[in-house]
């Protein structure tokens, strides 16, 4: 069973420097029928404005996964780490018992558009944690590459919870497949471009909830990027 997520159907709130579209119930956006799946608690698509930003905030027993699709963002934390994150890089914050930190713009004259996503941490209390790595497109070109898991399998990045997070960038008629071991559940988000996943057509915005099927198949509808979940 696959069950789409339009794009045009997901939460939206705009601010002078920020345009957020929420896949599920965030902030001031709450729909009962859309608060996660499983472990993935939050999907949101931002786009921050030049000189744009997050002043510093906090969070806690939170696993928070930043995927920059274009431009760069800029981040400082209460751990002492700064950095920016640009298109191919991946940036995970394990919250733990308590992290606050800022994420700008780096740019005056571009917009940064990202992918921020929550994982429900599997243990509570943790010490809080950063890692930022880089996944180079030809890694990811026509194949699912590896980009979070619990254990930092194949070079991805070591998270606090049961799930798996794969990237992949298809060209038009390019497929990639991937087995759903029985009882797990699959996550479809499409960050760019546009896809048939098992048939269905999704385009940039739009996710999947995959339920109850053996494996999933993607194939370029144009050229698309794409983050998979596999999901307890």
């Amino acid at each position: 069973m696959i069950q789409i997520r339009p794009a045009n159907e997901r939460g939206h709130s705009r601010l002078n420097w920020l345009d957020s579209h929420h896949t599920f119930s965030f902030a001031e956006y709450y729909d009962p029928k859309h608060m996660g799946i499983s472990n993935l608690r939050v999907i949101n698509d931002d786009t921050v404005a030049p000189g744009g930003g997050f002043a510093t905030h906090g969070h806690r027993d939170m696993e928070i996964v930043t995927y920059v699709l274009e431009g760069a963002l800029e981040h400082k934390d209460s751990m002492g780490n700064g950095s920016v994150i640009r298109p191919g890089d991946v940036q995970r914050m394990s919250a733990g018992t308590g992290v606050r930190h800022s994420e700008y713009n780096h740019s005056r004259t571009d917009p940064v558009h990202f992918l921020q996503i929550w994982l429900l941490p599997s243990k509570v209390g943790v010490e809080p944690a950063y890692t930022q790595t880089h996944f180079p497109a030809e890694e990811r070109r026509g194949r699912l590459h590896l980009l979070v898991s619990p254990d930092g399998r194949e070079g991805s990045i070591a998270t606090h919870q049961d799930a798996l997070l794969y990237g992949t960038l298809l060209e038009v008629g390019e497929s990639v497949t991937h087995a759903v071991a029985p009882g797990r559940n699959g996550y479809i988000q499409v960050a760019k471009g546009r896809v048939t996943a098992n048939g269905s057509e999704l385009k940039a915005g739009d996710g999947a909830t995959i339920q109850g099927e053996p494996e999933i198949r993607l194939t370029g509808a144009e050229a698309a990027e794409v983050l998979l979940f596999d999901l307890p």
